[in-house]
């Protein structure tokens, strides 16, 4: 069944707390479709007036920031060795070049790598728990994941459903179209992300020392 279609049949409660907590198991650290769930709800919310989008957006993004925090309290408390033991959970998001990249990105933009990574899709699930493990000051993080996050969630929620309520004649189609291209976002913004782990893996690799 279509994401869209089953959340069709879904109650307006529910459907906030799923979007919510999907987001928010994905910004503490572990890999979800996020960004699919919150699109598909945008979209139903412009076609269904029981659904909000003012609280599907408050909702997301409370999702968002909370995770984020519950995130960055976990890496902070796990360090370093709760990084090896994800990498070896999910070799694919956490493996060491990617953690490579990410701490480099937060070495060059300190607390807004916290914001630009909410924007995308691999670093989202990075950003809570390495700024832990680097002991970014909460303050800063706290700008950072709340400006961060209520600008995407909201963001994402505003643009899908007014482009849904304009659209209304094609949004059916649309919503595979919109699904469609937040998965080829998110697989563009993984594939990018993974050439420059390689890049910075290559770049890590000791130099033999000369005889």
């Amino acid at each position: 069944m279509h994401v869209q279609e089953w959340l069709d049949t879904v109650p307006a409660v529910a459907i906030y707390a799923l979007v919510a907590g999907v987001i928010g198991l994905e910004s503490l650290g572990i890999p979800l479709p996020g960004e699919i769930v919150l699109v598909s709800a945008a979209l139903l919310s412009s076609q269904h007036g029981d659904v909000n989008p003012i609280i599907l957006g408050a909702c997301a993004s409370a999702g968002a920031v909370i995770g984020d925090s519950i995130g960055y309290a976990i890496g902070r408390k796990g360090g370093r060795p709760l990084l090896a033991w994800l990498g070896t959970k999910f070799p694919r998001h956490f493996g060491e070049a990617h953690v490579a990249t990410a701490e480099r990105s937060f070495e060059k933009w300190g607390m807004w790598a916290v914001f630009f990574g909410r924007f995308v899709a691999l670093l989202r699930i990075f950003a809570g728990p390495l700024a832990g493990v680097l002991h970014m000051p909460y303050w800063k993080f706290l700008i950072a994941n709340l400006l961060g996050g209520v600008i995407w969630a909201g963001g994402t929620t505003a643009v899908i459903y007014y482009i849904g309520v304009v659209a209304e004649d094609w949004l059916k189609r649309f919503s595979y179209y919109g699904l469609g291209a937040a998965v080829l976002i998110g697989v563009a913004s993984m594939l990018i992300v993974r050439r420059k782990a390689k890049k910075a893996a290559v770049e890590a690799e000791p130099v033999p020392a000369a005889d």
